[in-house]
C-alpha cells in the first residue's frame, strides 16, 4: 500500500475515534446531567455552607461533569491536528444528535406504561408505594430544560473555545499547547457552566438565582481545576498520536491545522 494511502487510512481512523469520544461522552454528559449531587456527602463531611456575596456556598455539582473534561480534552486535541473546522464540524453534529436523543426519550416520557412493569416497580426498596413511570417521567423531562440550556451553551463554549485557542496558537507561534488548551477551556467553560445552570434550572425550572450561582460556581471551579490537571494528559496524547502517525505526518497536520485559521 502506498505510504500516503496508509496515512490518510490512519488520519481519517484517528478522526473517528476522536469524534465517536467526543460525541458519546458529551451525550451521556447530558443524559446523566440533571442530577445534582452533593460533593461533601460524598467525601463524608459536612456542608461547606462559604459565604460569598450574602449567600451559602455548598459544594453541589452535575453529575455531567464525570464527563465533560473528556469532552473538553477531546475538542483540544481535534483542533490541534484537524484545526477550527474539524471541532466546529463534530460540534454541530453532536449538537443534532442530543437535539435527536432528548426528542426519543420525550416520546419515550409519553408512552403508556405497561401494567405489570408498574405493579413489579410499585415499590421501592424500604417498602414504600413508588410510581417508576412518574419517576421516569420526571427524570427525563427534567432534562428538557437542560437539552435547551446544554445546546445554547455547549454551541456558544465550543464556538468560544476555538476561537481563544485559535487566538493563543497565533500569539504563541504554535507553541505551549498547555497555555492554549487551559486557556480556552477556563474562558469558555465560564460561559457554559453559568449558562447550562441558568436555562435549565432557572429558565425552566423553579431553581432560586442562589441555587444557580452556588452549583453553576462550584462546576465552573471543578471544571477549571480539571482541565489544569489534564494538561499532562494533553502532552500523552500528542506522544501516541505522532507515534501512531509518524511525527512527519502529524507536524504536517499540525502545520495544515494552523494554516486553516
Amino acid at each position: 500500500m502506498p505510504e500516503s494511502n496508509q496515512f490518510d487510512r490512519k488520519r481519517q481512523r484517528l478522526f473517528l475515534f476522536l469524534c465517536c469520544l467526543f460525541l458519546t461522552n458529551a451525550l451521556i454528559a447530558e443524559i446523566v446531567g440533571s442530577k445534582i449531587f452533593s460533593v461533601e456527602t460524598l467525601l463524608g463531611l459536612s456542608p461547606a455552607q462559604i459565604p460569598i456575596g450574602g449567600q451559602k456556598l455548598d459544594f453541589n455539582m452535575t453529575a455531567g461533569v464525570i464527563n465533560w473534561p473528556i469532552v473538553f480534552v477531546t475538542s483540544d486535541i481535534i483542533n490541534e491536528y484537524f484545526g477550527r473546522r474539524g471541532v466546529r464540524r463534530i460540534s454541530y453534529l453532536t449538537a443534532g444528535f442530543i437535539v435527536y436523543m432528548f426528542g426519543v426519550i420525550y416520546i419515550a416520557t409519553v408512552l403508556p406504561p405497561a401494567d405489570f412493569w408498574m405493579n413489579v416497580n410499585a415499590s421501592d426498596e424500604a417498602g414504600n408505594a413508588f410510581n417508576i413511570n412518574e419517576a421516569f417521567a420526571r427524570i427525563f423531562r427534567q432534562g428538557m430544560g437542560i437539552m435547551v440550556g446544554s445546546i445554547t451553551a455547549f454551541l456558544l463554549g465550543q464556538l468560544l473555545d476555538i476561537t481563544v485557542f485559535t487566538w493563543l496558537r497565533r500569539l504563541t507561534g504554535g507553541k505551549y499547547i498547555w497555555l492554549r488548551a487551559t486557556g480556552s477551556t477556563m474562558f469558555s467553560q465560564l460561559v457554559d457552566s453559568f449558562l447550562v445552570i441558568g436555562i435549565a434550572f432557572y429558565v425552566f425550572g423553579d431553581w432560586s438565582l442562589q441555587q444557580v450561582f452556588s452549583v453553576s460556581t462550584v462546576n465552573y471551579v471543578y471544571k477549571g481545576s480539571v482541565a489544569i490537571l489534564l494538561t499532562p494528559l494533553l502532552y500523552i496524547a500528542h506522544y501516541i498520536i505522532d507515534g501512531y502517525l509518524g511525527k512527519e505526518n502529524a507536524a504536517r497536520m499540525i502545520r495544515e491545522a494552523e494554516r486553516s485559521i
